[in-house]
This record gives C-alpha cells, sequence and structure tokens, in this order.
C-alpha cells in the first residue's frame, strides 16, 4: 500500500479538502479577510499540537534512525516555522500574545484530538497517516493554486500563503513526507485490518481538514 492509495480510498473527501472553497478564495483574493485571520489564529494553535504530534512519533520509534525525521520535523517547526508563521501573522495585525489567549475553536478540538489520539492509541504509522492530510494535502494545494488559471497574484492578499506553499522548500518537504509513509506502509497489504484502520484515520483526518476550513467562515 502507499500514500496514493490512502488518497483514493477517500477521494471525495480529498476533493473537497484540496479545492475547498477557502482554497478557490484564496487564488482570487475573495476570501474575507475575518475568515483568514480567523484561520491564522487556529492555525498557530494547530501548530503547537502538530509539534506535540511529532514529538510523540519520537518517542514512538524503535531506534535511532527512525527517531531522526520526526526529530528534524520537530526542530524545524519549533524553530523555523512557528517563528515564519508568528511573523506572518503580524502582517495580519496578530500578535503572538493575542494568538496564545485565543480559546480554541471546536474544529481545532475535534481535528488536533484526532491526531493525538491516533498517535497514542496506535501505531508509528496511524500517527503518521493522521499527519498526512495536512502536511501532504497543503503541497497538493500549493501545487494546485500556483498553476490554476483562476490564481491572481498580482495585488492578492493572499499572494504570500501561496508562494510559500508552492515553492520548493514546502514541495521538497512533502516529496520526503510520502516516501517515509511509503516506506511504512510498503508492507501493509491493502485489505488488512491494520490498512482498514489506517485508511479511515486518514479519511477522518481530511474530513477535519474540511472542517477547518469551515470554521474560517464563521468569523
Amino acid at each position: 500500500m502507499k500514500v496514493s492509495d490512502l488518497i483514493a480510498s477517500c477521494e471525495s473527501d480529498w476533493e473537497e479538502y484540496t479545492k475547498h472553497r477557502f482554497v478557490r478564495e484564496l487564488a482570487n483574493g475573495a476570501l474575507p479577510e475575518a475568515a483568514f485571520r480567523h484561520y491564522l489564529q487556529q492555525d498557530y494553535l494547530f501548530l503547537i499540537h502538530f509539534a506535540r504530534a511529532y514529538a510523540l512519533a519520537v518517542y514512538k520509534s524503535d531506534n535511532f534512525a527512525a527517531m531522526q525525521k520526526p526529530m528534524e520535523a520537530l526542530q524545524g517547526l519549533i524553530g523555523h516555522e512557528s517563528r515564519l508563521h508568528v511573523e506572518y501573522c503580524k502582517n495580519w495585525g496578530l500578535t503572538e500574545e493575542d494568538m496564545q489567549a485565543i480559546p480554541e475553536a471546536t474544529g481545532t478540538v475535534a481535528y488536533t484530538r484526532l491526531v493525538l489520539d491516533a498517535g497514542q492509541s496506535g501505531s508509528l504509522t496511524d500517527l503518521y497517516a493522521a499527519l498526512a492530510p495536512c502536511s501532504i494535502g497543503y503541497g497538493v494545494i500549493g501545487k494546485w493554486l500556483a498553476s490554476h488559471q483562476d490564481t491572481v497574484f498580482e495585488g492578492n492578499p493572499y499572494r504570500e500563503w501561496i508562494e510559500t506553499y508552492s515553492g520548493e522548500e514546502y514541495q521538497a518537504s512533502v516529496v520526503d513526507t510520502v516516501n517515509q509513509l511509503d516506506e511504512l506502509l510498503a508492507e501493509m497489504p491493502s485489505e488488512s485490518q491494520m490498512a482498514k484502520r489506517v485508511k479511515k484515520i486518514f479519511r477522518d483526518a481530511t474530513r477535519m481538514e474540511i472542517s477547518f476550513w469551515e470554521q474560517g467562515y464563521e468569523a
């Protein structure tokens, strides 16, 4: 089994997530700014739990070699990506102190706890399957936005977001993520109970991504 099989197992949900109206309105600049600010606030809180999930992946790994990848991801998330997020949010009038004080939205709670529960109660593969819709999906979205005919760059307030996730650095990280998960899935028969569990986790996390987009409009 491969990552492509996980995506194929929930194709309609994956399509709804990666081509959601939030994404399409990012492309043409029509997304309400209040919705984007809400998304940025909740994404900051999400990143905290994302870091915890990679720390859990280190703990769940059986040897030093297996620990290396999640450790690198954790260090990059804490030392680099979180700082970039905070700096980016300043451009939208959001300080880190403000975001720390904001309560988690219902969708954020549901999504992050699903990821952490998958890791705590299941295998390392389960945990990576729960993380994959975010880490891989944003790469798919970035590539789609960069080449889509309706994407507007000139004067688009979301241009920097689009360029971040369509950029070479992020796209390279997606390739690494896919390869790593493919290795874990390689010896898992497609119709086994383990495979069915992993597919369900991936589908549930994909649906949570849809809810994460939707909650932005609540603002």
